[in-house]
C-alpha cells in the first residue's frame, strides 16, 4: 500500500495477547461454612470472543445434561474498538533506530491508537463474582502498565497502559425464576498503544570514524617531497640534520623512505624546498635531488574513532577509542 512492500507487525495480535494475558491466571477458592477452611481451588478459564456468544455457548446443552453450575466460573474477553489518539501524536518525522542481524534499522514514529477492551465474568453464586473482582480491581488506579515488545528487529520494549473505564453487573437466566441463575459481571478498558510503520534496513555497522583538519601548508615548517633514487646515495637517518647548500635552506628528517617512491619528510625547515632541491644529511652524509613537491592539502590533524572492543556490534556495551595524529606526523 502506499508504494511500500508488504510487511505485518503483529501489533494489534501483541495487544490483544497483553490484555488477555493480565487475566489468564486468576484462582477461585471455595470455603467451608465458617469461612475459614478453603477445600477447592479453580483457576478461572480465560476466552476471546464476544459477550453474547458467550452466553449462548454457555447456555446451549442440547443433550439437557448440563447446568450453568458445572460450567461457571469463566471469563470472556473482546477487542470491541480502536480509535486515534490525538493527545500522543508525536513528531512525523521522528525515528527509531535499531540494531539486528549484522546491520542498522530504522522506523519512523509509531502511531497511537486506543483500543477498547470489554472483560465479562460469569459466575454461579455473588460471592464467586466478589471474590474475583477483588483479584482485578485493586491493581487498576484506574490504570495499569503492561510492558510490550512490539518491534522485536529494534529491540525497544514499549509501556502500555490499561485503564479500567467501568464496572457493572447483570443477572441472567435458564428458563424461569425457579432455574438456576446466571450473574455477569461487565468490565470495560482502554489499552494506550500504538501501531507501528515498516522497518527499514539503513546498512551495516559503522566500525570506525575518520576526521581530518586540514590547514595552509604555505605558513608550516614542514614538508612532504620526492626524490630521485636513482641520482642520489645513502639512507637519511630520522631526526638527522639537512642542508640544501645552494638555497641555504636547512631542517630535520621526519620520515625517509628509501623505496622506489623516496619519500621524504622535513620539519623545521627555514623555507620551503623546490623541485631539483639537493638534500645533503650532516649526520649520514646522504644525497638526493627533489624530483617532485607534494600539492596535496595539508592535514593539521587526523582522529580516527574506533570502538573498544573492536568487535563490539550495536547491541553491545561499548566504549570509543580515539587516535590523533598532528601535523607533522599527518604527512607520513
Amino acid at each position: 500500500m502506499l508504494g511500500n512492500a508488504h510487511f505485518y507487525n503483529r501489533t494489534i495480535r501483541k495487544i490483544v495477547v497483553a490484555f488477555g494475558s493480565m487475566f489468564n491466571d486468576i484462582l477461585l477458592t471455595r470455603y467451608s461454612k465458617d469461612g475459614l477452611t478453603a477445600y477447592e481451588i479453580t483457576k478461572v478459564p480465560l476466552s476471546y470472543g464476544a459477550k453474547e456468544k458467550y452466553l449462548v455457548r454457555l447456555q446451549s446443552d442440547p443433550n439437557l445434561t448440563k447446568s450453568i453450575a458445572t460450567t461457571v466460573p469463566r471469563m470472556s474477553f473482546d477487542l470491541v474498538g480502536m480509535s486515534y489518539d490525538t493527545t500522543r501524536k508525536q513528531q512525523t518525522t521522528l525515528q527509531n533506530f535499531g540494531f539486528s542481524s549484522g546491520s542498522f534499522k530504522t522506523q519512523y514514529a509509531p502511531v497511537p491508537y486506543n483500543f477498547d477492551f470489554s472483560l465479562s465474568i460469569y459466575v454461579r453464586n455473588t460471592e464467586d463474582g466478589t471474590q474475583i473482582l477483588e483479584q482485578i480491581l485493586p491493581f487498576f488506579t484506574p490504570d495499569f502498565t503492561v510492558t510490550i515488545d512490539f518491534i522485536n528487529e529494534m529491540d525497544q520494549k514499549y509501556d502500555m497502559p490499561v485503564i479500567l473505564n467501568s464496572v457493572s453487573s447483570e443477572v441472567d437466566y435458564e428458563g424461569d425464576f425457579m432455574n438456576t441463575r446466571l450473574i455477569l459481571w461487565n468490565l470495560t478498558f482502554t489499552a494506550k498503544a500504538y501501531i507501528w510503520p515498516p522497518v527499514s534496513t539503513t546498512g551495516k555497522l559503522i566500525t570506525s570514524a575518520n576526521a581530518n583538519i586540514y590547514t595552509d601548508s604555505t605558513n608550516l615548517d614542514a614538508q612532504k617531497v620526492f626524490v630521485n633514487m636513482a641520482t642520489g646515495f645513502g639512507v637519511f637517518t630520522t631526526g638527522e640534520d639537512v642542508v640544501v647548500t645552494k638555497r641555504g635552506v636547512t631542517g630535520k628528517v621526519l620520515y625517509f623512505s628509501n623505496t622506489a617512491d623516496g619519500t621524504l619528510v622535513l620539519t623545521d625547515l627555514n623555507k620551503k624546498l623546490q623541485a631539483n632541491d639537493k638534500v645533503t644529511g650532516i649526520y649520514s652524509n646522504s644525497t638526493f635531488s627533489i624530483s617532485t613537491v607534494s600539492q596535496s592539502e595539508t592535514k593539521a590533524v587526523a582522529i580516527v574513532i574506533t570502538p573498544k572492543p573492536p568487535n563490539a556490534n550495536g547491541n553491545s556495551v561499548y566504549g570509543f577509542e580515539e587516535t590523533f595524529t598532528e601535523w607533522p606526523d599527518t604527512l607520513i
